[in-house]
C-alpha cells in the first residue's frame, strides 16, 4: 500500500469529506483549514471524518489528487478524432488556460508552493494526477498526427512541453506573482490562439487534417 493512502478509508460519505474538505483548503490553505470546519461544511461529524482520514495531511492530499484527476479526464475528454486538429489544439489550450486562471487552478498552485517544505511529496502527486496525464495524452495525440500527415515532428515530447509552455505565455508569471487574478475572454483567446499558431508554424502540415484522415477503411 503506497505510504500516503495509508489509513485513508473509503465509505459512504467518503466523496462528501472531499467536497467539503476542497472548499475549506482552497478558501483558507492547510494551515488556515481547521477539522471543526471541514465537518461543518462537509455535513459531517468529527469522527465520520477522523474515520476516513486519520489525520489532515492525508486529506489534504486526496483532495488535490481527486481534484487534479478530474481536470486531466475533462482534458482527455476533449478529444475527437473527427475533429481537425488544428480545432483540437485550440480546445486543449483553451482548457489548460483555463484551468491555470480558474479558483481551483490559482488556489492549488499557492498551496502547493506553500506547502512544499510541509509536503514535498505534493508537488509529485499534483504533477502526476494532472499535469502528467494530460502531457502523456497529448503525446498520444501528436503521435497519432503526425501520422496522419497533420504534423511533422522529431522529438514529440519535446514538442508537447513546448506546447503546454506556449498556452502559458505572459498570464502563467502574472499568475505567480500575483500581479493578476481575473483575465477577459480577450487575453485568453489571445494566448490560446497565439500558442496554436506558433506550433503549427513550427510543427503543421495539414492544419484540416483530423485522425481518421489516412486511417484504412473498414473491410
Amino acid at each position: 500500500m503506497n505510504a500516503l493512502t495509508d489509513g485513508i478509508k473509503k465509505g459512504r460519505k467518503f466523496d462528501q469529506v472531499l467536497q467539503g474538505a476542497r472548499e475549506v483548503f482552497l478558501k483558507d490553505g492547510f494551515e488556515g483549514a481547521s477539522v471543526d470546519d471541514i465537518a461543518r461544511v462537509a455535513n459531517v461529524s468529527k469522527a465520520t471524518l477522523y474515520n476516513y482520514f486519520p489525520d489532515k495531511r492525508l486529506l489534504f492530499i486526496e483532495v488535490i489528487k481527486a481534484e487534479c484527476a478530474q481536470q486531466a479526464e475533462s482534458a482527455i475528454a476533449l478529444i475527437n478524432e473527427e475533429t481537425p486538429f488544428s480545432e483540437m489544439l485550440r480546445l486543449a489550450a483553451d482548457h489548460l488556460l483555463r484551468f491555470l486562471v480558474s479558483d481551483f487552478g490559482m488556489a492549488t498552485f499557492r498551496i502547493c508552493v506553500a506547502e512544499s517544505d510541509r509536503f514535498p511529496e505534493l508537488g509529485h502527486i499534483f504533477y502526476d494526477s494532472g499535469p502528467r496525464r494530460v502531457h502523456s495524452e497529448l503525446e498520444k495525440y501528436m503521435t497519432m498526427a503526425v501520422e496522419c500527415g497533420a504534423l511533422a515532428i522529431d522529438d514529440i515530447p519535446l514538442a508537447a512541453a513546448q506546447f503546454a509552455e506556449l498556452c502559458k505565455a505572459d498570464i502563467f508569471p502574472k499568475v505567480m506573482f500575483g500581479v493578476q487574478r481575473e483575465f477577459s475572454e480577450a487575453e485568453i483567446n489571445r494566448i490560446t490562439d497565439g500558442a496554436v499558431r506558433t506550433f503549427l508554424c513550427r510543427h503543421g502540415v495539414d492544419d484540416n487534417a483530423c485522425l481518421t484522415k489516412n486511417k484504412p477503411a473498414p473491410e
